[in-house]
């Protein structure tokens, strides 16, 4: 692919999406890709909250329910 080629794609692409379009989308792959590398490296958010999630605890089991055993299942 020579430079000629290069440069009429760009012109195109300019064409197509505009240059604050273009602007925007650079800075978003620009925050994601920081973001993917302080995934990578295990960085803590830097306000110190805690950003793992968390499961829900498993319901609570009422001693009846424990009780009450299903006549299909074996013993």
């Amino acid at each position: 692919m020579s430079m000629w080629h290069v440069l009429g794609l760009l012109l195109i692409v300019v064409l197509v999406f505009g240059t604050s379009k273009l602007r925007n989308i650079g800075s978003d792959l620009g925050g994601a890709v920081r973001d993917f590398k302080k995934g990578l490296s295990g960085d803590e958010d830097k306000s110190g909250k805690d950003a793992h999630l968390q499961a829900d605890p498993p319901p609570a089991v009422s001693s009846t329910a424990q009780n009450q055993r299903d006549p299909a299942e074996p013993k």
